[in-house]
C-alpha cells in the first residue's frame, strides 16, 4: 500500500490509464470521466492552489455535493500536503464559518451560488479565508475566484511542482479534519492522517471481494467519513467506477440507470425500502401476497442455515431457485439487476430489514466505527454474518468491553486528537485506546453488538438503566411508524415522540373512512391514537414494565435536518429534538395516574401549535 492517499490514486490512475472511473450525470445523460482525466484534474486543482499560495500543513475547506468537483478540489488539496476540510454542502452559513475559523481554512471550494452571496455579505466574519473558489457561478467580491479564471492561475505553475509535491509526503501527515457531526455541542476536528485512513482501506480490502469489474452509486455525502473512506478512497483504490447520484430522491431511478454492484448507506435507506415492498406485497392480490410470504420463508429458513454456516439441503436448494425467480428477481430489478451486496454504517440496522435483504439474496454487510476510527472498527463480511451485530474487529483492529460496558479501541486506524482541543482529545484518547462512547458486548465468536450511546442511556426515577435505542428501533418496525425518540431520563415512566409512516396512515384512514384534511387531523384523531396504542403495546408485550412506552405523542411531522433534530447522515440529535418539543415531552407526565394518555400533536410552519388528546 502507498504511503499517502495521493500516491496511491496516482498509481491507480497510471495503472488504468482511459479506463472510465467517475460518471456523472449532465444534461439528463450519465458521461463517463476516466483515469487520465482524473488525474489531469487532480494536477489542475493542485496547481490553482499552489497558485493562491496554498504551503504543506494549511488548511482547504469543500463544501459542495458529490461529484467530479470534490474529488479534484480534495485530491487537488492532498496533492500541495496540504488539510482538507470537508463541510456538509447542507449546513448552513453559522456552520461552515464555525469550520472555517476552527480550523484555520486560507482556501475555500464552494458549490451554491446562493451560500456563496450570502457569505460575500458576511465576508467580516471570515477573517481567516483569504480566497472561495466558485464551483458554479460568479460573485461581484475581490476575494472570490470563478473556477475559469482559478483554471487561469493554476497555468502559472509548472506540473513538475506537483510531481515533487506528492513524492514528499508521507504517512503520518494529516490528510483531513473531519468534523463531527455535532450531536451534542459543536463540532470538533477529527485528525486524520494518510496512513490512519490508509490502514482502514487494506482492512477492508481483507473483507470484501471488490474488484476493477465493480461499479459503486454515491449520495451519502462525502463530508462524512463513511462514504469519504468506503465509498471514494476505497473504491478508487481497487479501481471501482464510482457513479454520483443527482440528490437522494433521484437513488431510485439512478440505481436504474447505473446498475451499480456495490451500495453503500445509512440503515434509513434500507429501513424505505424494505417498508416501499411490504407496503406493495399486502396491496396486491391475495394469490400474490401467498406467493410472496412462502417466498419470504423459504429465504428466511436459508438465512438461518447461512449464519450458522451450514449448507442448504438440496430441496432448500430448489426452493430458493423458485422463489429468486418468482418473487425476488423483481426486487433485484428495481435495484439495477447487478447488485452484490450492500454496506452500512452510521447507525443501528434494523434486524428484520437485514434478514429480509439476506433472504432476498441482497447481503446487507453492516459495519460500525466513527469518525474518529478512520471509521471502521468492526463488519459483518461473506461468511462471517451474524443479525443484530455490527460482525468482527476489522484485521488490526482489537475492541475490548470497559468495565461500564463501553467499547474501547486500538489500532492503526485511530485519529490523533481533535484540532486544538487538547482536553477534549484527554477525555477519549488513554494509552492508545479510544473510548467510543458506545456500550456494547461482545459474543463468544467475537461479535460485536451494539446496544446504546452511553450518554444517551436513560435512568429513571426508580434507578432502572434504559437503552432506548433498542425501543426506537423495535417501534420502527412497525409499519404505521417511521421514526421514535424515547424521553424518561429522571422520570417515573418511558414516553416517545412517534411520526407515523403517513403513506400507510394515509391508506388506513381511507379503508376505514376515518375523515381527515391534512396530518393535523390524522395524528389527533382518536381511532388512529387507538390504532397506534393497540400496536405499540403489542410490540412490548414482553418486554419489563419498566422499559416500555406508557405514553406517547404522535408528531404531525418527521424529525428534519432544517429543525437541527437530525445530522446530515440522518442521527437524531436528542438534545435539539428534547429542546424543540420540551413542552410536549414534559406535558405526557402532567397527566393524572400513570395510565396511557396520548396524544397528537401538530407542527405549523415549525412552530409547536395545538394539540389534541
Amino acid at each position: 500500500m502507498s504511503e499517502t492517499l495521493i500516491k496511491m490514486i496516482r498509481q491507480q490512475a497510471d495503472r488504468y490509464g482511459n479506463r472510465r472511473v467517475l460518471r456523472e450525470k449532465t444534461g439528463g445523460q450519465y458521461r463517463d470521466i476516466s483515469w487520465n482525466d482524473l488525474k489531469a484534474n487532480i494536477t489542475l486543482f493542485a496547481r490553482g492552489l499552489k497558485a493562491l499560495g496554498i504551503q504543506p500543513g494549511d488548511r482547504v475547506a469543500i463544501m459542495a455535493p458529490n461529484g467530479p468537483d470534490w474529488v479534484y478540489a480534495d485530491l487537488g488539496t492532498l496533492a500541495c500536503r496540504a488539510i482538507s476540510v470537508p463541510v456538509y454542502h447542507t449546513e448552513g452559513m453559522n456552520s461552515l464559518q464555525h469550520i472555517v475559523a476552527d480550523s484555520g481554512s486560507r482556501v475555500l471550494f464552494i458549490a451554491s451560488p446562493l451560500l456563496a452571496q450570502e457569505l460575500a455579505d458576511r465576508w467580516d466574519e471570515f477573517s481567516g479565508l483569504e480566497t472561495v473558489v466558485l464551483l458554479e457561478g460568479e460573485v461581484d467580491h475581490p476575494g472570490f475566484l470563478p473556477l475559469k479564471q482559478f483554471r487561469e492561475k493554476a497555468a502559472t505553475v509548472d506540473d513538475g511542482e506537483i510531481a515533487q509535491s506528492i513524492d514528499r509526503g508521507t504517512g503520518d501527515e494529516l490528510a483531513t479534519l473531519v468534523y463531527t457531526s455535532g450531536t451534542t455541542g459543536d463540532p470538533k476536528g477529527a485528525m486524520l492522517s494518510h496512513r490512519n485512513i490508509l490502514s482502514n482501506i487494506e482492512a477492508c480490502s481483507e473483507l470484501y471481494d471488490i474488484n476493477n469489474s465493480d461499479q459503486c452509486l454515491s449520495f451519502l455525502p462525502l463530508s462524512h467519513i463513511f462514504e469519504r473512506m468506503a465509498g471514494y478512497y476505497f473504491m478508487l483504490s481497487k479501481g471501482v467506477t464510482i457513479a454520483y447520484a443527482e440528490n437522494i430522491d433521484s437513488v431510485p431511478n439512478n440505481l436504474l440507470e447505473v446498475n451499480p454492484t456495490i451500495v453503500i448507506s445509512v440503515p434509513r435507506l434500507y429501513e424505505k425500502m424494505f417498508a416501499r415492498v411490504m407496503e406493495r406485497v399486502l396491496a396486491g392480490p391475495w394469490l400474490r401476497k401467498q406467493i410472496f410470504f412462502i417466498a419470504l420463508k423459504i429465504g428466511q429458513a436459508h438465512v438461518t442455515r447461512l449464519v450458522a454456516n451450514q449448507p442448504d439441503p438440496l430441496p432448500l436448494k430448489i426452493g430458493l431457485a423458485i422463489a429468486g425467480n418468482l418473487v425476488f428477481s423483481k426486487l433485484h430489478e428495481k435495484l439495477g439487476g447487478s447488485l452484490r451486496f450492500f454496506i452500512s454504517g452510521g447507525a443501528p440496522l434494523v434486524k428484520n430489514v437485514a434478514e429480509f435483504f439476506l433472504a432476498a439474496g441482497i447481503p446487507i454487510y453492516e459495519g460500525y466505527g466513527l469518525t474518529e476510527t478512520s471509521p471502521v472498527l468492526a463488519a459483518n463480511r461473506a461468511g462471517k454474518i451474524r443479525l443484530g451485530t455490527v460482525g468482527q474487529p476489522v484485521p488490526g483492529t482489537t475492541i475490548k468491553i470497559a468495565d461500564d460496558g463501553e467499547i474501547i479501541a486500538s489500532g492503526p486506524g485511530i485519529f490523533s486528537g481533535y484540532w486544538e482541543k487538547p482536553d477534549k482529545t484527554a477525555a477519549v484518547l488513554t494509552d492508545g485506546w479510544f473510548k467510543t462512547g458506545d456500550i456494547g458486548e461482545i459474543d463468544s465468536d467475537g461479535f460485536l453488538k451494539i446496544t446504546d450511546r452511553k450518554k444517551d442511556l436513560l435512568v429513571t426515577a426508580g434507578g432502572k438503566n434504559i437503552a432506548p435505542q433498542f425501543l426506537e428501533n423495535l417501534l420502527k418496525t412497525d409499519k404505521y411508524l417511521a421514526a421514535a425518540m424515547l424521553y424518561g431520563d429522571g422520570k417515573p415512566y418511558l414516553t416517545a415522540l412517534l411520526v407515523p409512516n403517513f403513506d400507510n396512515l394515509e391508506k388506513y384512514a381511507l379503508y376505514k373512512k376515518i375523515d381527515f384534511l391534512n396530518h393535523c387531523d390524522l395524528v389527533n384523531h382518536p381511532r388512529v391514537l387507538d390504532l397506534v396504542r393497540r400496536r405499540v403495546d403489542k410490540m412490548q408485550a414482553d418486554l419489563p414494565n419498566y422499559n416500555r412506552v406508557k405514553r406517547f405523542t404522535l408528531l404531525s411531522r418527521d424529525f428534519t435536518a432544517e429543525e437541527g433534530e437530525v445530522t446530515p447522515t440522518l442521527k437524531l440529535k436528542r438534545k435539539a429534538v428534547t429542546d424543540n418539543f420540551h413542552q410536549v415531552l414534559e406535558g405526557m407526565y402532567l397527566a393524572e395516574g400513570h395510565g396511557t394518555h396520548d396524544a397528537g400533536f401538530c407542527v405549523i410552519d415549525s412552530d409547536e401549535s395545538g394539540s389534541g388528546a
